[in-house]
């Protein structure tokens, strides 16, 4: 799917940044929330697949929204998770070959305990899973962390620590967690991580440190020993267009991970790099987005009523062949 721009907080609430170019380009106000509590707790949590998982603290429940259709479902967070008094973290995702039914998976940090506390919900059945935990270093859960990224069938989560980094799995066809550990070396003061997909498959960090990122793959032998191996190295300073003046500071923003695209700001503005070609584009507007959640789906720029006949229900059919074949 085309990766059409990016979702965000801001002090207004939640605001989409377009990212491509006109006539695809579809405007900022064509993707609005129409929240009903205006600043109250509202909180982007995922964005894939065509769809948005907001946390609404005050009312200690999550919006799963379809931007494009409109769609809105509101659910009350299981038992045991209080949004007003612990870190979440969240991921929404299409059940595979269906395109009506989806999965929330939250998180709740209980950091006096050092556990991290799971449960998944399925529209299908309208219901939670029972709670699963796993220990988590306290440190790991200072910060909530940056978008999951999902890879087969396991979500995957960066908890950033000063002194020491976990990567939070949960796998959602055995509803199993682990905690992989971060190399001391990809952390090192100054230092951005993120969690991606790796070349050919598998999981994946992307490690920035000043104006060079790095791409690791773990891989798995046949002992089942893992390890993090050293895959690309991209001197952005070369990459990027930025003059002398304006290499002072380099940071990360989002990974697309249909499109396997970084997004990147910097002092002449954000832009998104595709890490297998190495293209890149700057977006057209810059904002101050410390983290943004891109938004990849299948959608008709050109059709403000994209149910109607012709071009539009064509636009349908392909959205629906997308959604089915999601894996």
């Amino acid at each position: 799917p085309p990766l059409l721009g990016f979702f965000r907080n801001d002090l207004r609430g939640i605001s989409y940044t377009p990212a491509m170019e006109a006539p695809d380009r579809v405007p900022a106000d064509r993707f609005s929330a129409h929240l009903d509590d205006v600043g109250y707790h509202f909180r982007l949590l995922s964005c894939r697949h065509g769809l948005v998982l907001i946390s609404h603290s005050s009312r200690n429940q999550v919006l799963v929204w379809d931007p494009v259709t409109g769609n809105q479902h509101r659910i009350a967070a299981p038992l045991g998770f209080d949004m007003n008094s612990t870190p979440m973290d969240g991921a929404v995702l299409r059940v595979a070959g269906d395109a009506h039914h989806f999965q929330v998976v939250l998180v709740s940090y209980k950091q006096e305990d050092e556990q991290a506390i799971v449960s998944i919900y399925l529209s299908e059945t309208g219901g939670w899973s029972d709670l699963i935990s796993t220990p988590v270093p306290g440190e790991a859960m200072d910060y909530e962390g940056m978008p999951a990224v999902l890879v087969g069938h396991s979500i995957y989560w960066l908890l950033p620590g000063d002194d020491i980094s976990v990567i939070l799995e949960v796998d959602l066809h055995s509803q199993i967690l682990a905690v992989i550990q971060v190399p001391t070396n990809m952390f090192a003061k100054g230092q951005y991580l993120m969690v991606m997909r790796a070349e050919g498959g598998g999981l994946g960090i992307l490690s920035l440190s000043e104006f060079t990122a790095e791409l690791w793959k773990r891989n798995t032998d046949g002992d089942g020993v893992a390890s993090w191996v050293l895959g690309q190295t991209i001197e952005l300073d070369k990459l990027l267009p930025l003059s002398s003046d304006k290499r002072s500071h380099i940071s990360m923003l989002a990974y697309a991970e249909e499109n396997n695209v970084a997004f990147l700001r910097t002092v002449a503005g954000i832009f998104m790099v595709q890490l297998e070609s190495l293209q890149f584009s700057k977006l057209p507007e810059n904002n101050n987005a410390v983290v943004c959640y891109p938004f990849e789906s299948v959608y008709a720029a050109g059709s403000r009523h994209w149910w109607c006949h012709g071009a539009s229900m064509m636009y349908l059919l392909s959205r629906q062949a997308y959604l089915l074949n999601l894996c």
